[in-house]
């Protein structure tokens, strides 16, 4: 039993260091209710395996894991290059003792991202560096052209990079229509635990294991785009689930719904009060048959926009199934106003969303 447990922390302080570096004993210690000294006795058991490493004194001491693989390679985009040949060629070899479900997901994602990397970026070159952990995997996908985000801006005619993330969030984006479906990083985003992409000085995330989309502020304004893909290696997620997720019911195969985060309609701390707000993150709606809006994040909408939403849009747009989750109190009466059947339709809707 001592030993299962001791078995069980150490899993949890591999797990846990990465989001706490400088305070991941006294997170070990209060998870477990065990002494400091015990927890200390763990984490040089960890470092001792080199699965762990220490930087800095012992009061600002922080903790790392230890990279077990790694490796990074820039290569040219010369034509005739191909995403699937990289694959086999420089990553494939160095993942044949990870989870199956695992490296259908790297390769999915590893493919997707390089392909639009070839396609769309108008590169001369892309750096790509692979991370491999005790506990998990992190694929990096560098490329010196335009900028994803400028590319979304320019070819769509967005006023603002921002509202380019908002577009990716949707999924079904793509400004080469006849060669590409515009799924590749919607489903990418979400098969990882950690997803970003940064470009222009402003990024993209999607974390797993929360509903948080962020976004971020960039250290500098290099141009090009930076993608980055994480994964443990005890995930139960595969694919199918994934894309399954992102089909309506009655429709066994197509990418029919989506879910989208409202709070990227937001540029800064405005508050979502406008017709033409409600526009915005109404864009391309009509390309699913289920629309669910994720309110996380917003603290209250306008009577305007939900009109333009739960409303207008819907009576122009009936085959399209519109629903919410994680919206508070607040933002709940703005939508039960539009509805003359008041809060019961509202339930109604809020809870086939969840199903």
């Amino acid at each position: 039993m001592e030993k299962t447990k001791g078995k069980v922390v150490r899993q949890f302080i591999l797990e846990q260091v990465g989001d706490h570096p400088r305070d991941i004993a006294r997170l070990t210690e209060r998870e477990f209710n065990i002494s400091r000294q015990a927890v200390n006795r763990h984490i040089l058991r960890i470092v001792s395996e080199g699965l762990m490493i220490a930087e800095g004194s012992n009061r600002r001491r922080i903790y790392k894991l230890k990279p077990i693989a790694e490796k990074q390679f820039t290569i040219p985009l010369s034509e005739g290059l191909r995403e699937d040949v990289l694959w086999r060629r420089d990553i494939r070899s160095l993942l044949d003792d990870i989870p199956k479900n695992i490296l259908d997901i790297c390769h999915y994602g590893f493919t997707e991202i390089v392909n639009n990397v070839i396609d769309h970026s108008a590169a001369t070159s892309l750096i790509i560096k692979l991370i491999i952990t005790a506990i998990n995997i992190e694929m990096t996908v560098f490329d010196n052209g335009i900028g994803i985000f400028k590319k979304i801006q320019t070819e769509f005619g967005l006023d603002d990079r921002r509202h380019a993330i908002l577009e990716l969030a949707k999924g079904k984006l793509t400004t080469d229509p006849a060669h590409h479906t515009g799924e590749g990083i919607f489903f990418s985003s979400r098969s990882f635990d950690k997803f970003a992409i940064y470009s222009g000085g402003i990024g993209f995330h999607h974390i797993e294991s929360g509903h948080d989309w962020l976004v971020g502020e960039e250290e500098d304004g290099t141009e090009g785009t930076l993608v980055k893909m994480k994964i443990n290696f005890n995930s139960l997620r595969t694919l199918k689930e994934v894309f399954d997720k992102y089909s309506s019911s009655d429709d066994e195969y197509g990418f029919t719904k989506t879910i989208v985060p409202v709070s990227l309609a937001k540029y800064g701390d405005e508050n979502l009060i406008s017709r033409s707000q409600a526009k915005r993150l109404l864009a391309r709606f009509e390309k699913f048959r289920e629309v669910v809006l994720d309110f996380v994040g917003v603290e209250s909408i306008g009577q305007a926009f939900a009109d333009e939403i739960f409303r207008v849009f819907q009576q122009k747009n009936p085959h399209i199934h519109i629903m919410f989750i994680n919206a508070n109190e607040e933002v709940k009466k703005n939508i039960a106003r539009v509805y003359q059947s008041g809060n019961t339709l509202l339930m109604a809707i809020e809870s086939s969303a969840t199903k």
